[in-house]
C-alpha cells in the first residue's frame, strides 16, 4: 500500500492535510510523519481559528511534550476549547485531566460532566470512563448497573479495555448476574486484540476451569502472549506453570527466567518464588545469599511468606548472620498478617525465650490464633500448653480437644498424644480400643516434624 499523501504538506487545503493526519493520529503519542515542521504553519493557526481537531491535537502535543515543552495547563486550555465545541475526543481528554488532577485541580464531578457529554455522542472511550466512574463511585453515587450499561456500550464498539472490564463485571456479578461463560467470551474478544490483562484473565479461566473446560495448554498459550508483552503478573503465572509442569514440561530454568523478568519489575510473588528456587537449588546452584536477597525484596513489600522464610534464615544463620532478634521481628510481621506458620513459630520463640523474653501467655495467644485457623501443628502445640499448664490453667479436657482437631487432620504427634490420653483415661473416657486406633493411624501417617520447642 502506498503511503498517504500526508507526508507532503504543500497542498492547497491545510485543513484537509491536518484532518487526514488527525484521523490517523488523534490519540497517538507520536506525531504523524511530516507534521512536526508544520506545527507553526498549520496546527497552531487552525487551532487559533477554532478548528476543534487541531485544538485537541495541540493539547495532545502539550500533554506528551511532543516538539513543545510538556505543559499540562496548556494541554487543558486547548482540550477545553475543543470540548466546548462538543468535540467528543477532547471532552474525554479533559475528563481524564480532571480525574488525574493534571493541569487542573482534581475534580471527579467535572470529570463525570465531560465524560458524560462525550459518552452521549457515542464516544467509546468516554463511555468506558463514565462506566468506571459509576463502578468506583467517583463523582457519582456508586451504581454497578449504570457502570455495566456504559462499559457494555463501549465494549460493543470493540474497545478492548472495555471488553476486558465487561468480562470482569460478568465474572464478579457486578451490575449483572454472574456469568462465567459471558466473562470468558468478552475476555476472548479483548485478548484477540492483544489486550494484556484480558489474555491473562482468559488464561486464568482455562487454568482454573471456570465454566470452560480446564485446559492447561490453552492457559499457557494466553499467559505466554501476555508475558511476551512484558506483563509482570503474566510472567509470574508463566513461571508457575513451568515450575509445576502445567501445560508445559516442568522446567525450573524457564521458571526462573520468567520469575526474574517479573521480579525485576517488583512483583513480590515472583521475588518470593526466586527465593525458593535459590534456597532449594532447583536446577541452579543452591545459593542462600541469593535466596535471602529475593526474600528480602518481597518481604519489604509486606509478603508474609517471605517474611517467614527470612525469619527462618536468620534463626538458622543461612545466607545471613544468625540473629534471633531479627527472626522474631520478621515472624511478628508475618504473624500480624495472619500467617499461621509464623504465628506458631513465633509462639515457639516465646516458649523457648529465643530472641525474646520467655512468655508463655504470649505464646498461647499466638498459638490460639494459628490453631483457630486450623493449623495442625499449632493445635498440637496449644494442646501441649494445656497439658503442662504453661500460660494457661492446666486442663486435660481442653488439651484433648485440641489434640483431636490436629489428629483428625492426620498430624502424627497429635495422634500419638491423643492415643496416650485414651489409654490412660486423661481428659477423655478411658478407651483402649480408641487408643489402639490412634496409635495405628499414626504409623500410617507421614508427618514432617514441626518446628517446636525442645
Amino acid at each position: 500500500m502506498k503511503k498517504s499523501s500526508q507526508n507532503s504538506m504543500n497542498v492547497d487545503d491545510p485543513k484537509l492535510v491536518f484532518e487526514k493526519a488527525f484521523m490517523m493520529h488523534s490519540e497517538s503519542e507520536q506525531l504523524p510523519e511530516g507534521l512536526t515542521e508544520c506545527l507553526e504553519s498549520i496546527v497552531r493557526p487552525l487551532a487559533a481559528d477554532g478548528h476543534a481537531p487541531a485544538q485537541n491535537f495541540l493539547g495532545l502535543m502539550y500533554f506528551h511534550g511532543l516538539e513543545v515543552d510538556q505543559d499540562y495547563s496548556e494541554a487543558v486550555k486547548w482540550y477545553r476549547r475543543a470540548a466546548e465545541q462538543d468535540f467528543a475526543v477532547s471532552q474525554n481528554n479533559l475528563g481524564l485531566m480532571y480525574v488525574n488532577g493534571l493541569g487542573v485541580d482534581q475534580d471527579y464531578d467535572k470529570a463525570v460532566k465531560w465524560f458524560r457529554l462525550a459518552a452521549e455522542q457515542g464516544y467509546g472511550p468516554a463511555q468506558n470512563n463514565l462506566g468506571l466512574m459509576y463502578k468506583e463511585g467517583l463523582g457519582v453515587i456508586q451504581d454497578h448497573k449504570e457502570a455495566f450499561k456504559f462499559i457494555k456500550l463501549a465494549a460493543e464498539q470493540g474497545l478492548a479495555e472495555s471488553q476486558n472490564d465487561l468480562g470482569l463485571m460478568y465474572q464478579d456479578g457486578l451490575g449483572v448476574a454472574q456469568d462465567y461463560v459471558e466473562a470468558a467470551r468478552w475476555y476472548r474478544l479483548a485478548a484477540e486484540q492483544g489486550f494484556v490483562e484480558a489474555q491473562n484473565n482468559l488464561g486464568y479461566f482455562y487454568f482454573s476451569g471456570l465454566r470452560v473446560a480446564q485446559d492447561y495448554r490453552e492457559a499457557f498459550k494466553w499467559c505466554k502472549l501476555a508475558a511476551d508483552q512484558g506483563d509482570a503478573q503474566s510472567q509470574y503465572n508463566l513461571g508457575n506453570m513451568y515450575a509445576h509442569g502445567r501445560g508445559v514440561i516442568q522446567d525450573y530454568v524457564q521458571a526462573r527466567k520468567w520469575y526474574h523478568l517479573s521480579a525485576d519489575q517488583g512483583l513480590a510473588g515472583s521475588q518470593y518464588c526466586l527465593g525458593l528456587i535459590y534456597f532449594d537449588g532447583l536446577e541452579v546452584t543452591q545459593d542462600y545469599r541469593e535466596a535471602f536477597k529475593w526474600y528480602r525484596l518481597a518481604a519489604e513489600q509486606g509478603d508474609a511468606q517471605s517474611q517467614y522464610n527470612m525469619a527462618f534464615m536468620y534463626k538458622n544463620g543461612l545466607g545471613v548472620a544468625q540473629d534471633y532478634a531479627q527472626a522474631v521481628k520478621l515472624l511478628k510481621l508475618a504473624a500480624e498478617q495472619g500467617f499461621g506458620q509464623a504465628q506458631n513459630n513465633l509462639a515457639c520463640m516465646y516458649i523457648n525465650g529465643v530472641g525474646v523474653t520467655q512468655d508463655y501467655r504470649e505464646a498461647v495467644t499466638w498459638l490460639r490464633r494459628a490453631a483457630d485457623q486450623g493449623l495442625d501443628m499449632a493445635q498440637n502445640n496449644l494442646a501441649r500448653m494445656y497439658v503442662n499448664g504453661l500460660g494457661v490453667t492446666q486442663d486435660y479436657i481442653e488439651a484433648a480437644k485440641w489434640f483431636q482437631l490436629a489428629a483428625d487432620q492426620g498430624y502424627a504427634p497429635a495422634q500419638i498424644a491423643l492415643g496416650t490420653m485414651y489409654e490412660d483415661g486423661v481428659g477423655v473416657v478411658q478407651d483402649q480400643d480408641v487408643a489402639v486406633m490412634w496409635f495405628r493411624l499414626q504409623r500410617r501417617t507421614k508427618s514432617l516434624p514441626p518446628e517446636t520447642w525442645n
